[in-house]
């Protein structure tokens, strides 16, 4: 009986303790929950949600009002550009590429201009730090713009070839620093195009682009010699030259400027004589005109019984 009474007594000590125990042990974890939850309320209260509100709807009111200009200047923007596009068109002044090429160019400087102060102030209007992301880009733009050097200078060279009218599409040019010739099929802001007498086609950047010698911009010289023996009579290989030359002079007058001069006699080296016409004509006009009027020459000189030498000529002098 005391057995009995000893290990009831027992039990109860354990079930005192054991739940004494887990009170405090969920005390310990509710509280401090209890106590953050209460911290959200709190915050969460005092939250001004009407200011939250009135700021959304004038940050939104301002964001439209900003679309709203920019697109407006920008239609102004393409307006006026088109409108001195055609206006230059019209005239028939300058030649249609550089109109086209300045055309693209102004409308691309407009969009970017207006693009990048449009972008500026949507970040002003969101409170962004600006001056903060400009510093940063200031940076990283140094080194893009020094790694895209090249690219600039092709940029900025093309622009003032264009503007300064250097060369217009089927200019017959020389590029002396690069000892390239042909006849230019495009002017581009970047590269420039032209076509060899071979029909190659080459691509030069702008920025190698030092001497231009453009063949094309005022009337050409053409130079004619006839080799003849003088022995067989001066005067009268004067008068049959003299013949071909006015006949067809006659026969292009859209094509020479300047009427045809017979220089005289001109010893080119050799023991080997020429009689030399010499007259001015439209650029690109006088390798034809060159040509017919020599095979004329020899034909009129052959018919009236002059001897038109076919030796080698070693030796060349002006």
């Amino acid at each position: 009986m005391n057995k009995l009474l000893f290990i009831l007594s027992n039990n109860r000590l354990l079930a005192a303790t054991s739940g004494t125990t887990t009170d405090s042990t969920g005390s310990e974890i509710i509280a401090p929950a209890t106590k953050q939850l209460n911290a959200i309320q709190r915050w969460w209260q005092n939250i001004d949600w009407e200011a939250i509100v009135g700021l959304v709807i004038q940050k939104a009111m301002m964001l439209f009002f900003l679309i709203v200009l920019f697109t407006i200047l920008l239609k102004v923007a393409d307006f006026l550009v088109d409108h001195s596009h055609q206006s230059y068109q019209k005239s028939g002044r300058v030649n249609e590429n550089r109109v086209r090429t300045i055309h693209t160019l102004l409308r691309n400087v407009v969009h970017y201009t207006l693009g990048f102060f449009f972008v500026y102030a949507i970040l002003s209007t969101l409170g962004v730090p600006v001056g903060s992301l400009l510093a940063g880009a200031g940076i990283a733009g140094l080194a893009i713009g020094l790694g895209a050097q090249g690219f600039m200078n092709d940029i900025i060279t093309g622009f003032f070839i264009i503007v300064e009218q250097q060369i217009d599409v089927g200019d017959y040019v020389v590029l002396q620093n690069l000892a390239i010739e042909g006849r230019v099929i495009n002017v581009g802001i970047r590269t420039l195009e032209l076509r060899s007498l071979n029909g190659t086609v080459h691509f030069i950047p702008n920025r190698n682009i030092t001497t231009i010698s453009n063949n094309s911009r005022s009337d050409m010289q053409v130079i004619v010699d006839v080799r003849i023996l003088p022995a067989e009579g001066l005067e009268g290989i004067r008068e049959v030259i003299e013949a071909v030359n006015q006949q067809l002079t006659e026969s292009n007058q859209e094509k020479i400027t300047t009427p045809p001069t017979v220089f005289g006699l001109v010893d080119i080296g050799g023991g080997n004589y020429v009689i030399r016409s010499t007259f001015y004509a439209v650029n690109g006009t006088q390798a034809t005109l060159k040509e017919e009027f020599l095979a004329s020459s020899i034909d009129a000189l052959t018919a009236a019984g002059f001897t038109i030498p076919t030796t080698p000529v070693t030796g060349l002098s002006a």
